[in-house]
Formats: C-alpha cells, structure tokens, sequence
C-alpha cells in the first residue's frame, strides 16, 4: 500500500471518529490558550485543566498575570511537572505581551517564539487555533502514530511534521492534529496497542506481526 493510500484511510476513519474535535485544553480567549500550551508541556492536558480553572478565574489576561506574579502564579500550578520555571516562563511572556505586544496574543511564529516558554509546537497551536493558519503540531501521540502508519521515519518531531505537511492536504492539518491526537489517546495507546491492534494499524499493516518500535522524540 502506497503512503497516499494509507493517508486517505486515515483521513477517512478519523473524519468518522472525529468530525468536530475540540481543544482539549480549556481556555476562554487567545491569551488563554496560550498559557494553557506552555503549562500542557511534560504534563496531562486533563491535570493543566483542573488547575487553570482556578487561575484563569483570577487572571485570564496579560495584565492580571503579571499582578499576580511568579509566586503568585506557583501557587495555582505548583502540581504540574516543572511548575517552578513555568511560572516564571507565563510571568515574563505575560509582561513581554503587555510591554511589546499591546496585551495581545502576536500572530506569527517569529514573535510567537521570542516568548519565554513558548517553542514551535506551542506556536503551531496558537496558530492554527486561535489565528486559523495551516499549521500541523507535533506531540508524542503524533509522532508515534505517524511512525506506526508508516507515515514518517520519525526521525524526530521537525522531520515528522515536515512528513505529514507533505502528505496529507493544508486544508485538513488544523483539524487533523487534533484528531490523531484524540486517536492515540483512545486507541492507538503508547501501551494499548503496538502497531498491531487498533483499527487503523491493522487495516493499513494486515501482515504486520510483530510489535512495531517507535522512535521517540
């Protein structure tokens, strides 16, 4: 089975599954979701959930971020993994956003990026949710699902998203990034399946017998 064989079965079965993913992470405007991202890194979307709930109802935007200041800011997230040097990362790309940016969410990946905290794949997010541009961001989930369908080399996350634009049409990457995710959380599992049991794995490897290793990022 050839690459674009493979990408329309994909397409099609997530369409089925999927056809209107939401964000998983909550967020009430662009700023947000920003913040949301930056704290989702080495952590559940489900964990950053809880606690933002809590932090956005005392600061939703740039200005009250910076008011309620690093420690301030510890003391809603200090459960998630490396909440020390995010604090300070949500605290200084909250002033930078206030002092540079008029207390708006920048629109391109060059400013997105000289945000404290903020690296390609938080920027891919913002956009492709909040600004609408074809953008393809690469999790975990992502990387080892596209290395499973036979999709990339995976290499590492650069190569993979650079795979993936090729592959599948800029009219679906916004929506399909979510949608893969939201596959591999469900089915195609780290542990759960091995490249050999979900429906997608099966259907576009049926010969595939043993476990398939991937590469991590």
């Amino acid at each position: 089975m050839r690459k674009i064989e493979r990408a329309e079965i994909i397409l099609k079965e997530l369409k089925k599954l999927y056809p209107s993913p939401p964000i998983p992470l909550d967020h009430t405007n662009a700023f947000t979701l920003l913040v949301a991202v930056v704290l989702s890194a080495q952590s559940t979307d489900k964990k950053v959930n809880e606690l933002t709930k809590e932090l956005f109802k005392v600061a939703d935007n740039p200005e009250k971020m910076v008011k309620l200041g690093i420690t301030g800011i510890y003391q809603y997230i200090k459960q998630l993994g490396l909440s020390n040097q995010k604090s300070k990362n949500i605290f200084h790309l909250s002033r930078l956003l206030v002092e540079r940016f008029n207390k708006q969410v920048p629109s391109t990946y060059k400013e997105l990026e000289s945000l404290p905290g903020v690296g390609h794949k938080t920027a891919s997010v913002i956009m492709a949710q909040v600004f609408n541009i074809p953008s393809f961001p690469v999790d975990t989930h992502i990387h080892r699902l596209s290395q499973r369908w036979g999709l990339t080399k995976g290499d590492n996350v650069i190569q993979t998203e650079k795979d993936l634009k090729r592959i599948f049409p800029s009219n679906e990457w916004n929506k399909l990034h979510l949608q893969i995710i939201f596959y591999g959380r469900e089915y195609c599992t780290a542990r759960g399946c091995d490249g050999t049991k979900c429906y997608i794995c099966r259907t576009l490897y049926p010969k595939r017998k043993s476990k398939f290793i991937c590469k991590k990022p």
